[in-house]
């Protein structure tokens, strides 16, 4: 507890005894509050360089919560003809796009493996995030295979 005390003496009254009381003059507790800062969503490409044949994971970091859903495009901007799989959250469901190739598995946390990977599966991928608030968010990760 923080503040201002005082100590003084003074004389008990017929007795010339002197006497030592405390006086509290103020008092205030100070409690800091720091909001936390919020994480932000980043994708991680598993392995970083991934050989043509192999798969690779488009892991994602620090997914917001309070989600209704995502979904993943090919490229750098959301556009339904590049959506490649979508999935809601409240009921566990995913729904494949017209960039869907039968070789991507998108996961719960968001994360996106795709198998046999091509040289054509190089390039950049875009993750939405649609909240309960209908918020939306996006966050760009690169993918790169090459010829073994």
């Amino acid at each position: 507890m923080s503040g201002t005390y005082r100590c003084h003496e003074g004389n008990r009254a017929g007795t010339g005894q002197k006497v030592k009381t405390a006086s509290l003059r103020t008092a205030s507790l100070l409690t800091f509050w720091s909001l936390p800062t919020t994480a932000q969503l980043t994708i991680e490409s598993v392995p970083p360089n991934a050989a043509e044949g192999k798969d690779v994971l488009l892991r994602v970091h620090n997914l917001p919560g309070n989600l209704f859903g995502f979904a993943w495009y090919k490229g750098e901007i959301v556009d339904t003809s590049r959506q490649i799989i979508s999935y809601v959250i409240d009921t566990q469901t995913n729904t494949s796009g017209p960039a869907y190739s039968g070789r991507e598995t998108i996961y719960p946390n968001g994360s996106l493996l795709f198998q046999n990977l091509t040289l054509k599966d190089t390039g950049y991928y875009t993750l939405k995030t649609t909240g309960k608030d209908l918020q939306e968010k996006q966050e760009t990760g690169q993918l790169r295979v090459y010829r073994e």
